[in-house]
């Protein structure tokens, strides 16, 4: 395996278990950091597992799943198993933490301090050491302790409530906003961003990524427009939102869906002269004239199949994308010119796909590396980087600190 990429020398370690940290570790890896997964030995502890366990309810095997070479969120990372409960485990985690340049956590607020593993603790004895701890709400404020997901954090930001139709129940778009976007890729700036101002002040820092705040960013041009006019913006008005005909998804002919982008005068323009409706080009800022016009654009689009307009569509200076589902993604030409779907081999010789690296870099190209480590696969390979012997390995690893 050949290092490489703008972060290569960069050694980042990843507590994180959830969407945000993962996706954040996993762009930071992409990029050539070579990122160490600490995870636990065993099976799930603390009070979660606790009342998963009274409640009857088998706890999740997250480990399992990271380590699927399937899995595109743990490629690019060795594993470690450790038990950070355990003095051993202490100890090796600080060993690490001392040699490391970024720490990645999503603990709920004051885990890391009763665990003995905080920023505090370990900057102390790296003060290069730059630490990001995920969260949903920040390390402060009156929700700071609050459990939630994505769709909580949306909520409260905002988002969710001007994502839908008018008079419908907000539509919930995955998990994307707020774990991917909000969470794991600001994560990743900040990381960025703190490691650049060490190369100037030659300090560390501590990075509080909450979800709420990163949705908000997503948010700051829609805030801005209510801001600015103290007038609040209700779902499916905005164009953008399915509130004009010239942005929306039409269906076609094949029950498939076709998208049309055309916001500006030019683009819509040639969208009716291509449609052969140059009578609609005057209704563009009538907006009494929208139902009329989406009824127009309704009953052409019926007329052919999705990929039809397209092949039309696309060569006439309109702004028209296919909806593409997932099975579909990786046929599309622009998808294999950039190389966003890779076909990788596993160590047993079976061929896997993963979503490819978005970053292009002239000079140090990010890469997939490795696939996804096997729990502890890494661990005695790591210790023994750290200078510890072999009997002291085995030794904790029959004490049930290591795996």
């Amino acid at each position: 395996m050949t290092a490489g990429g703008p972060l290569d020398g960069v050694r980042v370690l990843d507590l994180s278990k959830l969407a945000p940290g993962p996706h954040c570790t996993m762009i930071l890896g992409d990029l050539g950091a070579d990122v160490i997964r600490i995870e636990e030995p065993g099976p799930p502890t603390g009070r979660r597992a606790e009342q998963a366990r009274a409640a009857g309810i088998k706890p999740v095997n997250v480990a399992a799943h990271m380590s699927s070479p399937y899995n595109a969120l743990a490629r690019n990372k060795r594993s470690i198993g450790l038990n950070l409960k355990s003095q051993p485990g202490k100890e090796i985690y600080m060993r690490l933490a001392q040699r490391a340049d970024v720490v990645v956590e999503e603990f709920r607020p004051g885990v890391a301090e009763r665990l003995g593993i905080s920023y505090e603790t370990i900057s102390a004895r790296n003060p290069r050491l730059i630490y990001c701890a995920i969260t949903g709400y920040g390390q402060d404020g009156p929700y700071r302790d609050l459990v939630g997901h994505d769709l909580n954090y949306i909520a409260t930001a905002g988002a969710l409530s001007i994502i839908g139709r008018p008079n419908q129940p907000p539509a919930i778009p995955h998990n994307l906003l707020a774990d991917y976007a909000g969470g794991g890729m600001h994560a990743a700036i900040g990381i960025l961003a703190a490691l650049f101002a060490r190369h100037q002040t030659g300090r560390g820092q501590y990075v509080d990524v909450a979800m709420l705040d990163g949705t908000m960013l997503l948010l700051a041009q829609a805030f801005s427009g209510y801001f600015a006019s103290n007038r609040v913006l209700a779902r499916g008005e905005s164009p953008f939102d399915g509130g004009a005909p010239f942005f929306d998804a039409y269906l076609t002919k094949d029950d498939k869906y076709v998208t049309i982008a055309s916001i500006e005068p030019w683009f819509f323009a040639n969208l009716c002269r291509a449609l052969g409706r140059e009578d609609l080009v005057v209704m563009r800022e009538d907006k009494s004239r929208y139902p009329e016009m989406r009824r127009a654009f309704e009953e052409t689009f019926r007329q052919r199949t999705r990929d039809e307009w397209f092949e039309l569509l696309s060569k006439t200076d309109v702004c028209v994308g296919r909806m593409l589902t997932l099975d579909e993604v990786e046929g599309d030409p622009q998808v294999k010119a950039r190389r966003m779907v890779l076909e990788l081999d596993t160590p047993g010789g079976d061929r896997v796909k993963q979503v490819g690296v978005s970053l292009k870099f002239s000079d140090t190209p990010g890469s997939v590396r490795r696939l996804a480590p096997q729990l502890g696969q890494h661990t005695d390979e790591i210790l023994r980087e750290l200078g510890y012997r072999d009997a002291d390995i085995a030794r904790w690893r029959e004490q049930g600190a290591l795996k």
